[in-house]
């Protein structure tokens, strides 16, 4: 039986052979890579995987989000109707042609709104959001003091932006929630 190795001093390798009979052999041969601890393997090398197949082959990856088919499931545009948003909008001078003219639907493309309403994980963002401003408005009028009738008004406007800003949060999450359900 003999294993190779290789030794390493201060500033020259000296390669070695020892055998079963106790017998070390210096070698002297030249190696691409040098490192005092490398050792060869005598096993074959097996072929690592393509990316392809490991990264593409999930079993459980969700399918694609149909954010138009889902509205039209919830039939949203015909309850916007009923209740009677589509003309208010118009009347107050918000039409299609209005949106077209500002360009709104690319300005929300490019803020990311869109793709923000396809992504998993945006209620649960969302939704964090909620709870963070909910418990903001308590926790402000808790610890400012309210000496001076300026720190009074400052926690009323501060306690109804918690609760606008978190009530309106929730009930994104909850809608981008519902668009996003398969069913």
């Amino acid at each position: 039986m003999e294993a190779t190795a290789s030794y390493c001093g201060s500033s020259t390798r000296v390669p070695f052979t020892y055998s079963s009979a106790g017998r070390i052999k210096e070698r002297r041969g030249n190696s691409a890579t040098f490192s005092p601890f490398l050792i060869h393997s005598m096993a074959t090398q097996k072929s690592l995987p393509s990316v392809s197949k490991t990264v593409g082959s999930r079993k459980n990856s969700t399918p694609p989000i149909k954010l138009l088919t889902r509205l039209e499931q919830l039939k949203l545009l015909s309850k916007a109707e009923k209740a009677g948003l589509l003309s208010a909008a118009e009347k107050s001078g918000f039409s299609l042609s209005t949106i077209e003219k500002l360009g709104l639907l690319s300005k929300a493309e490019e803020l990311g709104v869109l793709s923000a309403a396809t992504d998993p994980s945006t209620p649960g963002a969302l939704l964090s959001i909620s709870l963070g401003l909910l418990l903001s408005g308590p926790f402000f009028v808790y610890l400012v003091p309210e000496d001076q009738p300026w720190e009074i008004g400052l926690q009323i406007v501060v306690a109804l932006l918690g609760v606008v800003g978190g009530s309106a949060a929730f009930a994104a999450s909850n809608f981008v929630s519902n668009l996003q359900k398969s069913n």
